[in-house]
């Protein structure tokens, strides 16, 4: 490889954008809330509604885990908040099983976080 070509190959743009770590949290809540929303399609089945409510609880369950230990940084109160949002979506999830338009609720959480992440106020 000549000079040039290690040159450029090293300066090229990335095949991958970087993200932050708020862009990464973005992108799971984006790709979980994309999931919940095919969930709600009246042709699918449980299977698919199951796997969907499943990965969301894994993500907040997740997020609880990060807010609950001594070393996050977030300030107390939205910390309490989103322990509450993450309680609600455990207990709204096993509701949803049950019943699907329960996941529009879900949805609407998700992205209410997804617009926090982004810096957008939540419209009130």
């Amino acid at each position: 490889m000549t000079a040039t070509q290690l040159a450029h190959s090293a300066y090229a743009a990335a095949s991958a954008p970087v993200r932050t770590s708020r862009g990464s949290e973005h992108a799971i809540f984006e790709r979980v809330t994309a999931r919940l929303k095919r969930a709600t399609d009246p042709n699918a089945d449980i299977a698919h509604r199951a796997a969907a409510l499943h990965e969301n609880r894994q993500l907040w369950i997740t997020l609880a885990t990060d807010i609950a230990g001594p070393e996050n940084a977030l300030p107390q109160s939205l910390r309490a908040q989103l322990f509450y949002l993450a309680e609600f979506s455990l207990l709204q999830s096993a509701t949803a099983l049950r019943d699907p338009t329960a996941i529009e609720a879900l949805i609407d959480i998700n992205k209410a976080v997804m617009r926090g992440l982004d810096g957008v106020a939540d419209p009130a």
